[in-house]
């Protein structure tokens, strides 16, 4: 076993449910502040931890998140006496059930830097990130001393040996200490593991091989630049993972159908009107409020996203893929209110996912949505530096 994969020093297993809204549901700064605006949902919650500055108060005192991570920390201390309860040493059997797929996996400490006798990394991302929300992720990590979620990590290989071994813990341990459903009907146990034959068999095949970043690529690369030597993350190969689509919505630019159209056509694009709501590979779904756009994309062997980023949005459009008026939205998500456009993209099938990382590449940002992910606050994680 190497030291690159390792148990919880020292953690906090959750009492009952997660204190405050379900964090998952919110992948964007809008959905956070809309969510913690609501009456007591920034009063002692998981969310105000997580993003203390977006919390109504620190809005209201003009707080940046530096300044707003000491009441963080004393939130989350508070937490961790009233709504937690310490571990320590351990590794935690966890499995998901639910609607978009199933999982089952080992929560344990992961170090993002790690590199084998080929000079290669052991975790090794998938996709390209958005250097403002590394450094943001990074200030939090380092701040909080304490990781409230688990990045997604999957074997390169053998998976269906480590998905054996992990349900072999699982049936020698009985009842899991978390028992949870979350707000979109998945079911989420834990277990927990010490030291032991059984663990030191789990860590032997969860350290066997590199493993590639799932979801929490923006986590794993904080971890990293914040140097500290660790991170919490699910390690998992399924066995009902799926990769769900990610689209592009545009906000405050203007743009209606009819001048995407004209924009779109100046490009040498093929755009045309159309009814057919979810688009196949190489194409893109432009819906408006007045009609539905089909643009067909140049044959190329560059993922969609990366077409759509470049031509539709950069040169035909003048947008900023990481500007304020394009922002990633996960299959099945509410797009929020004054929506110019959502572009509906299909979702990369994985074994194209694996091809692009097996000749050394990197996916496009926010183009795969791995579900179904580990919820956040059922265990949290002491980042001793």
């Amino acid at each position: 076993m190497t030291e690159w994969v390792r148990p919880i020093k020292r953690g906090w297993v959750v009492r009952g449910e997660v204190p405050g809204p379900d964090v998952d549901e919110f992948a964007d700064a809008y959905r956070v502040t809309t969510a913690l605006a609501r009456p007591g949902a920034a009063d002692g919650t998981l969310l105000a931890v997580q993003h203390p500055h977006r919390t109504p108060a620190a809005l209201a005192a003009g707080l940046d998140l530096l300044d707003a991570l000491p009441a963080a920390r004393r939130t989350l201390r508070a937490l961790e006496r009233s709504a937690y309860r310490p571990v320590a040493d351990v590794i935690a059997p966890y499995r998901v059930d639910g609607p978009d797929g199933s999982a089952t996996g080992i929560l344990c400490m992961v170090d993002p830097v790690a590199v084998g006798a080929d000079g290669l990394s052991w975790v090794r991302h998938s996709e390209q990130v958005y250097p403002e929300v590394v450094a943001e992720r990074a200030m939090v990590l380092t701040g909080l001393g304490c990781a409230t979620s688990a990045a997604l990590l999957i074997p390169v290989a053998d998976g269906e040996t480590l998905t054996a071994t992990v349900d072999q813990s699982i049936a020698a341990a009985g009842a899991p200490v978390v028992s949870t459903v979350d707000t979109s009907g998945r079911r989420h146990s834990v277990w927990l593991l010490g030291p032991g034959p059984i663990r030191d068999a789990v860590l032997s095949v969860v350290s066997a091989r590199p493993l590639l970043v799932a979801d929490g690529n923006h986590r794993v690369a904080a971890a990293a630049a914040a140097e500290l030597g660790g991170l919490l993350a699910l390690v998992t190969a399924g066995p009902g993972l799926r990769v769900g689509a990610y689209h592009r919505v545009l906000t405050g630019t203007g743009h209606t159908a009819d001048t995407l159209t004209t924009a779109w056509r100046a490009a040498g694009l093929d755009v045309r009107d159309t009814v057919v709501e979810h688009p196949a590979p190489g194409t893109v779904i432009a819906r408006t409020a007045t009609r539905t756009l089909l643009v067909p994309l140049p044959h190329s062997t560059t993922i969609d996203h990366a077409v759509v980023e470049t031509l539709l949005l950069h040169q035909a459009l003048g947008l900023d893929p990481e500007g304020p008026h394009v922002r990633p939205l996960p299959e099945g998500r509410d797009p929020g209110p004054a929506v110019d456009a959502i572009l509906r993209l299909a979702p990369v099938p994985l074994p194209d996912i694996l091809t692009v990382h097996a000749a050394g590449g990197r996916m496009p940002r926010k183009s795969t949505y791995f579900t179904p992910k580990p919820r956040s606050g059922l265990l949290l994680a002491d980042l001793d530096r």
